[in-house]
């Protein structure tokens, strides 16, 4: 368990109550990055609180009613997931920084500026997002942030979301591996298999063209056949 020195309020509304917990923020945050953190080492006392500056407690009834659960420990780690962590501010400047060039870096791969069909350098849409005061939630998501940024961004470089339409051919011996690798990153519209090679047509963003090419090649040993079908307006 943290010290209490370290600790902040993480709070969770449900049917119109509050609920907090007392956690060490760093590791508040490497638990919502995914990091396997104990629970009872992350809060700094084993309660729930509606109020935790009062020390009003939750009672074992409103915790079931709404965690299903008496198990203080069990309501906090839905808490810590579902939550607000109370940032520092030099935490928050961080997290919003790092989710940044996560948006800049998907916008990259996604979009292009429509006259010339290459992406703009993420150095630019970083650029573009300060001067057009982007707000930015630094617990949400980066890709379900892409599009309000790109809307926002758009007056100030000309970006168009463009995807293409990619034949693959694959020989057999690397189509496990290359099915597995395009199917989490592109959207496959019809696969064939035969007894020599994978067939497959894919949709991707034209952005990330050379990135997806560079890893067939790479899977493939430059083996596959890459063909570009059409372009989506």
């Amino acid at each position: 368990m943290s010290s209490i020195d370290d600790a902040v309020v993480t709070r969770l509304s449900k049917k119109g109550k509050t609920y907090e917990i007392l956690v060490d923020s760093d590791k508040a945050l490497e638990f919502r990055k995914g990091i396997v953190i104990p629970v009872d080492e992350i809060v700094v006392v084993t309660e729930v609180f509606h109020d935790s500056r009062k020390g009003d407690r939750v009672s074992d009834e409103d915790l079931e009613d709404v965690f299903n659960t008496r198990d203080r420990l069990k309501a906090a780690e839905i808490i810590l997931r579902e939550g607000q962590i109370q940032l520092t501010t030099e935490q928050r400047r961080k997290m919003v920084e790092e989710k940044k060039k996560q948006i800049a870096d998907t916008i990259f791969k996604q979009a292009v500026d429509p006259k010339t069909k290459i992406p703009h350098p993420i150095s630019r849409i970083m650029n573009a997002m300060e001067e057009a005061h982007v707000n930015i939630d630094p617990f949400k998501p980066a890709n379900e942030q892409v599009e309000v940024v790109i809307e926002k961004i758009r007056a100030i470089i000309p970006l168009s979301v463009e995807v293409i339409d990619v034949a693959l051919k694959v020989p057999i011996q690397y189509a496990g591996k290359a099915s597995s690798i395009i199917k989490s990153i592109s959207k496959v519209k019809n696969e064939e298999w035969k007894a020599d090679y994978w067939f497959a047509l894919i949709e991707i963003p034209a952005g990330m063209q050379s990135t997806i090419y560079e890893k067939i090649n790479s899977i493939t040993s430059g083996t596959a056949d890459i063909k570009i079908l059409k372009e989506e307006k």
